[in-house]
């Protein structure tokens, strides 16, 4: 656990948009890096709304989530031994038009990925 105040995603997700040069109603995509799951903006404001502790120990937001931009760019979750931050890339090439699986949560787990957070709700 680190000796840090927790971190609310959304706020750091807010920052990290900014630091890239964006704004939020720059968002087209939401989800997971193979766009099989996905949420709206709006969506995912209300979801990342909570707090984690984003110090060294084991990554608490999926590890897969990423954020597209109208110009093509991302942002994606870095992590190093637990510790987690958003990280900037470059146009990719994963379709993200397709219609994909809503997201229901985006914490639950240690090095998650959005896909295995879903495992028990896509089982039923």
């Amino acid at each position: 656990m680190s000796l840090l105040e927790p971190t609310n995603l959304l706020t750091e997700t807010l920052d990290a948009i900014e630091r890239s040069g964006h704004t939020p109603e720059q968002v087209t995509f939401v989800g997971s890096q193979d766009a099989e799951y996905r949420c709206t903006w709006d969506e995912f404001t209300v979801l990342a709304d909570v707090t984690y502790d984003d110090g060294y120990g084991a990554a608490e937001v999926a590890t897969d989530l990423i954020i597209r931009f109208d110009d093509g760019r991302k942002m994606w979750r870095g992590e190093y031994d637990g510790s987690e931050w958003w990280e900037f890339d470059p146009i990719g090439t994963v379709d993200y038009s397709n219609p994909g699986k809503p997201i229901q949560k985006l914490t639950g787990g240690m090095w998650v990925k959005l896909a295995e957070l879903h495992a028990e709700d896509d089982d039923q």
